[in-house]
């Protein structure tokens, strides 16, 4: 299929300095020194952050086979998840066949898309072997919330042996949630030591940080904690559980990704972005599409550097790419999740 997303216009002082970066590397992320110095240099303009993110939906407004390109790029960043107390291995078992095939066939074949699922499938640690086993001959990943999700209070040492645990039973990548005292308090040297200590648990498991932004009190501190956490060695940062009041909302991801393209210009190292909680309509997912284009450039469009985490927003995509197709939208039972 043509694929109009990469003639999109970007920010091209942006995408020019990530560019002309000396020694970029595609190696995992090995953290760093904890530099307090450059901590608390960071601050965060939060009214010219709200201004900026207020216009990005009227400005980055796309049509026809433009949002279908950027609908399907979205689709390959969704992390389809299931974390409910009522989970069981035949749930999991269907969600793992909807990442195998997120958008029906017939569609896809009108749209010429071959190959497409969704980034990974995202589970609680007692349905990895489950998920695994439904993903045998893909190379989708099984991602594990971890570490006492979603309040992250559990101890640290019962949090590091769930990590162990989980990636054991075959988890490849690892959602781990911080402990927001850490942040409230300042104590950046208790916040690193922890998220390092998460790290090396998770070995070849690449780690990501969850912030719960929702709780963290100010955005200086959502700036603070995203580095001091790329520091210790997180592949990815992420906004939320999802269980919050407040998830992923635009000023917190315009943070995020600074901070994100902050660190890679002093290491030069790529660090991962994920939202978490509220994104379920297509529209959104293309307006934080375009912000991370805007931002970080065209490389931070791919799996491996961005996904969303939100399960509902692929049913509403769904439905976008019917109307495309046939001028009418479909009913909700026509795209089931499993």
């Amino acid at each position: 299929m043509h694929n109009p997303l990469a003639e999109q216009t970007s920010n091209d002082t942006a995408n020019q300095s990530v560019a002309q970066l000396p020694q970029v590397t595609e190696t995992r992320n090995p953290g760093m020194a904890l530099d307090l110095d450059w901590v608390a240099r960071l601050q965060a303009n939060t009214s010219a952050i709200e201004r900026r993110c207020a216009t990005l939906p009227a400005r980055r407004s796309v049509k026809k086979e433009h949002q279908v390109a950027w609908l399907l790029k979205a689709v390959s960043c969704i992390d389809l998840t299931t974390l409910s107390g009522d989970d069981t291995e035949m749930r999991v078992g269907r969600l793992c066949a909807k990442a195998r095939q997120p958008v029906n066939a017939s569609v896809l074949a009108q749209l010429e898309m071959t190959g497409l699922t969704t980034g990974a499938v995202c589970v609680y640690h007692e349905m990895i072997p489950a998920a695994v086993r439904a993903l045998v001959g893909t190379n989708i990943p099984v991602a594990a919330v971890s570490t006492g999700f979603p309040a992250g209070l559990s101890p640290l040492h019962l949090r590091i042996q769930e990590i162990k645990e989980s990636v054991a039973a075959g988890a490849r990548e690892i959602d781990i949630v911080i402990s927001r005292r850490h942040v409230l308090t300042g104590d950046w040297q208790k916040l690193y030591d922890e998220m390092k200590a998460m790290r090396e648990a998770c070995g070849d498991a690449h780690v990501k940080a969850i912030l719960a932004t929702g709780e963290l009190g100010s955005l200086r501190n959502v700036a603070r904690a995203s580095l001091v956490c790329m520091m210790a060695g997180a592949d990815f940062i992420k906004t939320s559980t999802g269980k919050e009041n407040v998830n992923a909302t635009l000023p917190v991801t315009l943070v995020m990704i600074r901070a994100i393209r902050d660190y890679f210009e002093r290491t030069g190292y790529r660090i991962g972005y994920k939202p978490a909680g509220g994104i379920s309509k297509a529209k959104d997912a293309i307006t934080y599409l375009a912000l991370m284009k805007e931002e970080l450039g065209n490389r931070w469009l791919q799996p491996d550097l961005f996904r969303f985490g939100a399960s509902s927003l692929l049913g509403d995509i769904e439905r976008q790419l019917d109307h495309h197709l046939t001028g009418a939208y479909s009913a909700g039972h026509r795209n089931p999740m499993g």
